[in-house]
């Protein structure tokens, strides 16, 4: 089986383990691929790193008695500058010799096995592995003789080089810091359902919103149809944004046409707060992350967007590092690479006055082009976007540390509406501070209304928290797919089977 290790460093798999594996033999397993690993907390159960899952000295417990299975998620945290993975040498991997596999690497009389011999070097891909330190030279390492910190030496690359590559390749490490005037959504901008916002920052206020928490907005995209531009002019029949950089398009890149978001619903993941973390909370492992992809798709909707509240700030804050690079990989993710997107980040928060606010933001282009380099890292002051030392960004035409994150930001226009879709009276997913779960009681007040007040059964079931709360118990691939036939068209009528298995589950007696 695979168990999943979530350390400060990335998500490690480590594969080939058995219910009867222990723990020592899965500390063994993560050691073989990092040898040089250095741990600052155990192995643990939860994000924070505070509920070991044994005692000290008690490795000798077996994964099953932990209750682990295949796929489970455990934490713990390291120095990440020790993390790298190790290449077995060449005579290793091979087999050879009269030691057979319980040989110590250090055995070998060549010495390509030892710890000793062995060279952290950065790859073409830019991973980082342990190599013989024979082979270290091959391998293109960071020994210092690269253009920048990180790279290989030029003439691991070739051997022979013009002024004009040079400074091209230098180029791809060095970002013009720009503002983005114009955002790829259009004058209609994004369009929350009332309800869902609604309950959303009421788990905030719940708790001052001084616990931060973020959701997932599943809608739709639509064409701008409200262009008063494109009435006065008929050049503008059809609204363009020029999307190009001029720092690595040339202002050849295609035009990009805006398009409206409309949110009919949001879901929250499993999650836990942290105020130690950069992003005020911890994302965990979703269980149910491809089922609701699949609802998601059955319902003709998709993702567009992310919302998340924060604790009030000073004027003028409206992002952190981490909450812009964290919108830069959602847009990347929606975009399938630094293309343009629709794709929206929703901030909540309450000011002084107690009032909340929904504001709605989008990162620009090259926020996206330094996000996917990994050029930008979270630092002291959650103002700024910190740049990696590997690149360089010039703002204002000076060599910059960082960048502010308001240079990022283009603004999106934001609206509600009450959707058509949906209603959104069933209890979240995921929340662990709620008065009410998700539950067959929960689910019984809820078709209880059918029929009554204008309800129909379909109107009432049409709850997308209650769609993914009947995920635990229907099919998704034979069942739910005809449900949401009924709810995303209501001209289809739901077959009467589904209704007595639906009334039958949540305990109902009465006709629906």
């Amino acid at each position: 089986m695979l168990i999943r290790v979530r350390t400060n460093a990335g998500l490690w798999r480590v594969p080939d383990l058995a219910a009867t594996s222990t723990v020592a033999d899965l500390l063994h397993s993560i050691a073989a691929v990092r040898p040089s690993v250095e741990h600052t907390s155990p192995l643990c159960s939860d994000p924070g790193c505070k509920s070991p899952l044994v005692a000290n000295g008690d490795e000798d417990k077996t994964l099953g008695e932990l209750g682990l299975q295949n796929g489970s998620m455990i934490c713990c945290g390291v120095v990440p500058k020790t993390c790298a993975e190790a290449k077995p040498p060449a005579a290793a991997a091979a087999g050879s010799g009269s030691g057979g596999d319980d040989a110590p690497a250090s055995s070998n009389s060549g010495g390509t096995g030892a710890t000793a011999t062995m060279k952290r070097v950065i790859g073409k891909d830019g991973s980082i592995k342990l190599v013989p330190a024979e082979e270290a030279d091959g391998a293109g390492g960071d020994d210092g003789r690269g253009l920048r910190k990180g790279q290989m030496a030029l003439r691991d690359m070739k051997m022979q080089w013009t002024l004009a590559e040079f400074t091209a390749m230098d180029d791809q490490c060095v970002f013009k810091v720009k503002r983005q005037e114009e955002s790829w959504v259009g004058k209609g901008g994004c369009s929350l359902d009332a309800p869902s916002a609604n309950d959303f920052q009421s788990c905030l206020r719940r708790f001052n919103f001084q616990r931060q928490r973020f959701g997932l907005l599943y809608g739709r995209f639509e064409e701008d149809k409200d262009d008063d531009d494109a009435m006065k002019d008929d050049a503008k029949d059809e609204k363009k944004v020029d999307v190009s950089s001029s720092d690595t398009n040339n202002g050849t890149a295609p035009t990009y046409k805006p398009q409206n978001i409309v949110v009919e619903a949001i879901y929250e993941p499993p999650q836990e707060a942290d105020p130690d973390a950069a992003e005020g909370f911890v994302i965990l492992d979703d269980p149910n992350e491809d089922k609701i992809d699949a609802l998601v798709a059955q319902l003709g909707l998709r993702r567009v967007g992310w919302i998340f509240g924060h604790p009030p700030r000073e004027e003028g804050f409206q992002m952190s590092a981490a909450e812009v690079i964290m919108a830069a990989e959602f847009q990347l993710e929606a975009a399938g690479g630094v293309e343009p997107t629709p794709f929206v980040s929703v901030k909540v928060t309450v000011g002084d006055d107690g009032n909340v606010s929904f504001e709605a933001f989008q990162v620009s282009r090259q926020c996206m082009e330094m996000a996917a380099e990994g050029a930008l890292e979270v630092g002291p002051n959650p103002g700024f976007c910190y740049v990696n030392e590997t690149f360089t960004a010039i703002q204002e035409g000076k060599d910059s540390k960082t960048v502010e994150n308001n240079f990022f930001l283009t603004v999106v226009p934001i609206k509600q509406h009450t959707s058509e879709m949906f209603i959104s009276d069933f209890p979240k997913a995921n929340r662990d501070m709620d008065d009410r779960i998700p539950s067959k009681d929960e689910m019984k007040r809820q078709l209880g209304k059918s029929g009554s007040q204008g309800w129909t059964f379909v109107d009432v079931l049409a709850d997308f928290n209650l769609l993914i709360y009947l995920l635990q118990f229907l099919d998704a691939e034979n069942d739910m797919p005809k449900i949401c036939q009924s709810i995303a068209n209501r001209d289809i009528p739901l077959d009467d089977g589904y209704k007595i298995i639906l009334t039958s589950m949540a305990g109902l007696d009465a006709a629906y």
